[in-house]
């Protein structure tokens, strides 16, 4: 028998290598495949912008494309339930935002659980609502508007993405606490509902900071206050919707990244893992702050699994205090 000399330190890593779980050698090579990473609303919007940021990002840092794919509709649903019945091998995900978190208590049945079916990978940040009305509209102040349209209930509009989307709830949160009537529009996403804004065909939008502080600075329409409790230093001038009398109506959309369940935990920890990296170290979480995401999350898929669980808990509680049921 030929003698060995290796040290035995290195006879131990060889053995700790052979040693090693598949999952811990899959979590080294993945992706193997392009990444599709679902979007349930249209192309434009603050989740999307977000999202199509992440993913080119990401594009260029690991070995194989991350895509987004726009699948509409159902407020959401019908994006959420494709990812929640694909395969869960680490190639498909779901990009969502605060609705995901509603969908459980507005739809009395779904072709999926959105608790069971769907694993948090990480919340990727936090954004303001900024609450936008046309140029031709004669409100300069949010006590403006609100006795604008309490004058003539129900004359005016607003745009929303549907049942359980951010901007629905949003505008619910200020119309109840400002004891105002106004028609709902729904659309496909924020996008569309902008232009209509812009043209005047909308009295309000009330729309995440990513895409509506643009328009506001661009000078397309103006802004009357922002739905987080502080003022953000996008636009430092526009107030709270708390310190113009309506704290009720205090809220942020939160933009983040599930999985199908079954989805191999190293995959999961390894993309929350680049996800964080692209945020921390290159230009993307500075770029989102400038867009008006006020607070950049990247959280672990334990943080964002409770986070999760807690928003749907906080969604349910207000809307069965609301009176809205399952539909």
């Amino acid at each position: 028998m030929v003698p060995c000399h290796l040290p035995r330190r290195a006879l131990m890593a060889g053995a700790a290598v052979l040693a090693a779980p598949a999952t811990l050698r899959a979590q080294a090579a993945w992706p193997t495949a392009p990444v599709r990473v679902v979007l349930p609303y249209a192309p434009g919007g603050p989740t999307d912008v977000i999202a199509r940021l992440l993913c080119d990002t990401l594009s260029q840092r690991l070995p194989q494309r991350v895509v987004v794919e726009n699948r509409t509709g159902a407020g959401g649903n019908i994006g959420a339930a494709a990812v929640a019945k694909s395969r869960p091998d680490g190639t498909t995900f779901l990009f969502t935002n605060t609705g995901h978190a509603v969908n459980r208590a507005l739809y009395a049945r779904l072709d999926y659980d959105p608790a069971k079916d769907l694993t948090p990978v990480t919340i990727v940040a936090e954004s303001p609502m900024v609450l936008l009305v046309p140029n031709s509209s004669p409100a300069r102040t949010l006590a403006e508007f609100v006795a604008r349209v309490r004058a003539k209930p129900g004359e005016y509009s607003y745009g929303s993405t549907g049942t359980g989307g951010a901007l629905q709830l949003v505008s619910l949160l200020i119309t109840r606490a400002a004891g105002l009537r106004m028609e709902e529009v729904p659309y496909r996403g924020s996008a569309p509902a902008a232009q209509d804004l812009i043209s005047g065909r909308l009295e309000m939008l009330y729309d995440a900071g990513v895409t509506a502080f643009p328009l506001a600075t661009a000078g397309q329409a103006r802004a009357l206050a922002v739905s987080s409790a502080q003022r953000s230093a996008v636009m430092p001038d526009v107030p709270t919707v708390a310190e113009a009398g309506f704290p009720d109506a205090t809220f942020s959309v939160w933009q983040g990244l599930l999985a199908p369940a079954g989805t191999p935990q190293p995959i999961i920890e390894r993309l929350q893992a680049e996800v964080a990296a692209v945020l921390a170290e290159g230009s993307l979480g500075a770029r989102l702050v400038e867009l008006g995401a006020e607070r950049i999350i990247a959280s672990t898929p334990t943080e964002a699994g409770a986070y999760v669980d807690a928003e749907m808990e906080r969604w349910e509680r207000v809307l069965r205090d609301a009176g809205v049921r399952p539909q």
